[in-house]
């Protein structure tokens, strides 16, 4: 066994004063959120202050240990502050049970903190809790785990990197025509699913029509369409999912086609007989369930949701939000159980849906501690001495599972969140493209932007009135923006920065 050396980690005088004085964000409970906060706790932090949007699921009992059994359905950050405080209860703590990109935490809410520590899971908040840090110029402590691997770096203004100075990898996506039409694995009946939630219940977006497609080139017989579709969209949802398959005959001809199955086959199909344990976690969440069981739990989530989407205008479906989830698990069952796909447990299907790979408590553990070990360089303003550091499996390459970076990586120059003067140049027909597609498709889908807002020209009355032109999200074209004197007219790209846009 290797010798590990018994040297403590000593921290030097000065750190040992700003630790109690420094008030602390961390954003997000989860698995590093609950090991970071322990961690902050018996370190000497005095004032810390938790948000997370997401309540405790009986999945994550066995890595996020502040949690017991009997805080299942309660909001993270809520226990968390309940069970920090029996460690220490002399620490000032507060939670926020909310999105940390709801427009109550701006700039002014992120200048309150000296530190602030990012433990999410999704890269949009990640992003936005990036933004908000370098304008309000606090350092954070970034990191997060994938199954055996993780990662801890240092986001300051000048520094460093921002989050968003090197590209992401995109999202692993499917063809629109193997989810609408020709499923084989279980991945795209619940990404089928997904998408049918937030056709239902969420903002329309016509990139997640889950109706048969027609344009296939697949389902053409000599270069016509087999089948016509009803021209009601919600009819052929619902005939597609429930009553009979839409079949694209064309399509059937090299694979086995779809079993139609009727919601009264659904509701008593054979081999249902077993009786299951409704408050059993096995059967639950574990054991995939029966279709019969499937359409009784779809049935019940329909009148849930629907109840839900009376009092607001549309649904966000959120892999930790119940009716949501069971929504999703019986649609791709049932789908799957259409196309002779193996279905999944709902606690599968939750990983598949949130693109979780499972979480490694030791991982969280060992990202948690160097965050923190930054935390106390950073106070000091030691920004030199936090390279980004990277757990790694152990291979027959390296006997080393911790790696860090020989200095710290500094911003990118051309980075259109944190150089000196940011801007985009976008090409756009100003003529078609409205001022709500200009928002929706490319500030927020593309550049990650969560409540936009423009700007142009010199004239205080221009802008007054593009204001009211951008504050009013309807038809209006691109072109009305230059007509009013703002922008530069004739063609070429539009250049982000003459808007001066800002989230």
């Amino acid at each position: 066994m290797a010798s590990i050396s018994s040297v403590p980690y000593a921290l030097d005088e000065q750190i040992r004063k700003l630790i109690p004085k420094s008030k602390v964000l961390v954003v997000g409970a989860g698995g590093i959120g609950c090991e970071v906060l322990k961690n902050l706790a018996l370190s000497g932090f005095q004032d810390i202050e938790i948000i997370d949007l997401d309540t405790i699921d009986v999945s994550n009992l066995n890595r996020q240990f502040l949690f017991r059994k009997e805080h299942v359905g309660k909001p993270k950050a809520v226990v968390a502050r309940e069970s920090i405080l029996s460690y220490n209860p002399n620490i000032k703590i507060k939670a926020y049970h909310d999105s940390v990109t709801s427009q109550e935490y701006g700039i002014n809410f992120f200048k309150r903190f000296n530190l602030v520590l990012n433990a999410l899971d999704n890269r949009a908040a990640r992003n936005h809790v990036n933004r908000m840090c370098l304008a309000a110029d606090i350092p954070l402590i970034e990191s997060g785990t994938s199954g055996y691997s993780g990662q801890v770096e240092l986001i300051k203004k000048g520094v460093t990197q921002c989050y968003e100075c090197q590209p992401k990898p995109p999202q692993k996506t499917f063809p629109g025509c193997t989810i609408r039409n020709t499923p084989s694995e279980p991945v795209h009946c619940i990404v089928w699913a997904k998408h049918l939630f937030n056709q239902l219940f969420g903002e329309d977006d016509p990139d997640q029509d889950v109706s048969p497609d027609a344009e296939d080139p697949e389902a053409k017989v000599d270069g016509e369409h087999s089948v016509t579709d009803t021209g009601n969209l919600l009819a052929d949802v619902i005939l597609l999912f429930l009553i009979k398959i839409c079949l694209l005959e064309n399509l059937w001809k090299t694979r086995k086609p779809p079993v139609p199955l009727s919601w009264e086959e659904a509701a008593s199909h054979e081999g249902d007989a077993t009786k299951e344990d409704e408050n059993n976690v096995r059967s639950t969440d574990m054991q995939v369930w029966s279709i019969s069981k499937c359409a009784k739990v779809f049935a019940e989530t329909i009148s849930l949701l629907n109840t839900d989407l009376a009092k607001r205008n549309f649904l966000v479906w959120d892999k930790d939000d119940k009716a949501a989830m069971d929504f999703v698990t019986t649609c791709a069952n049932i789908r799957s159980h259409i196309f002779s796909i193996p279905q999944k447990s709902k606690f599968a299907t939750k990983s598949i849906a949130g693109n979780i790979i499972p979480a490694i408590a030791t991982a969280n553990a060992i990202i948690a501690g160097l965050v923190v070990l930054h935390a106390f360089k950073v106070l000091a303003q030691e920004y030199e001495k936090c390279p980004s550091i990277y757990l790694r499996k152990k291979s027959v390459h390296s006997k080393f599972i911790l790696a860090a970076d020989k200095q710290i990586t500094r911003a990118n120059p051309i980075c259109y969140v944190c150089s000196p003067k940011p801007f985009v140049h976008v090409f756009v027909n100003v003529e078609v493209m409205t001022v709500k597609e200009f928002e929706n498709e490319l500030l927020k889908k593309h550049l990650n932007m969560v409540a936009p807002d423009a700007k142009s020209g010199k004239s205080p009355e221009f802008n007054e009135t593009l204001k009211i032109i951008w504050r009013g999200r309807d038809t209006t074209k691109l072109q009305d923006f230059r007509t009013h004197g703002g922008m530069p007219s004739g063609p070429g790209p539009l250049k982000v920065s003459n808007l001066q846009i800002s989230s």
